[in-house]
């Protein structure tokens, strides 16, 4: 399905302010960008830079008073992710140089503290992909996805503690979980087609077989019609907008819609 994404972030300056913004989509693995538009009012400088996981970063000042940004895309998105029950483990020594980073405990997912859970939910089974569904499902299952529950400190272990989260949350379990059986997993964060409601939406994926795959615990069975704006360890390295100084994010608005048909457009 081809998609028309995009948000709009509005920000107040006391005084002039460093900003990072991470919301242009690159072309990869079941998405492709057709198009997109980038606009900053007042207009600014911008530099752009590719950060060390590969995601496209703007880096600006915001002048003082109001500042405004909005961003959209019109992207080809697989209406299926993939799946592979079948697809095996892989052997740390065998795994790609770039997967290891995503075997390390990190800021918010402290993996090497849930092994016993992540055995216990795995226990019988032996494909890698099953595991991670395993561990997909039990989130899904046994964690109430409910608003104002969490913090932006919230860690997996106070997940698993609490028993709720929004899908932040969701994601940092599944990856601690993951990684405590040596299997890389990484946060992705953009944007999912008839999310409810609507606002930017995180998943993760794990490395098995030879590739990484799609998994969301806050979804009942998988569902494609994505578009990934960011990938990193965790959180804090998916940040949409990382700001400095005197600088606040006073509101944001994020859309998907499928986009109409050249036939639609023509009637």
């Amino acid at each position: 399905m081809r998609l028309n994404v995009g948000c709009q972030l509005l920000f107040e300056a006391i005084a002039p302010s460093p900003l990072i913004l991470m919301l242009r989509p690159l072309s990869g693995l079941g998405q492709q960008v057709v198009c997109e538009e980038y606009r900053f009012e007042p207009n600014v400088p911008v530099v752009e830079y590719i950060d060390s996981y590969g995601n496209l970063c703007q880096r600006l000042l915001v002048p003082e008073g109001k500042f405004q940004v909005d961003t959209s895309a019109t992207v080809e998105t697989a209406d299926e992710i993939d799946v592979q029950p079948s697809a095996a483990f892989v052997l740390v020594q065998e795994l790609p140089d770039y997967t290891l980073q995503f075997l390390l405990p990190s800021r918010y997912c402290q993996s090497d503290l849930l092994g016993g859970l992540a055995n216990e939910i795995t226990a019988g089974i032996e494909s890698a992909y099953e595991q991670v569904e395993a561990i997909r499902n039990w989130i899904y299952t046994h964690i109430e996805y409910r608003y104002e529950t969490s913090n932006a400190s919230t860690s997996a272990m106070e997940t698993v503690e609490t028993r709720v989260g929004v899908c932040r949350d969701f994601v940092h379990l599944g990856i601690a979980l993951c990684r405590s059986l040596t299997i890389p997993a990484r946060m992705v964060v953009g944007y999912l087609y008839e999310l409810k409601p609507m606002d930017l939406h995180a998943w993760f994926e794990a490395f098995v077989g030879d590739r990484w795959y799609t998994f969301d615990a806050t979804q009942p069975k998988p569902r494609g019609n994505r578009v990934a704006i960011a990938y990193g360890r965790d959180a804090a390295d998916v940040a949409l907008a990382t700001q400095f100084g005197l600088l606040t994010l006073t509101s944001m608005g994020v859309w998907v819609r499928a986009s109409e048909s050249a036939s639609d457009r023509n009637r």
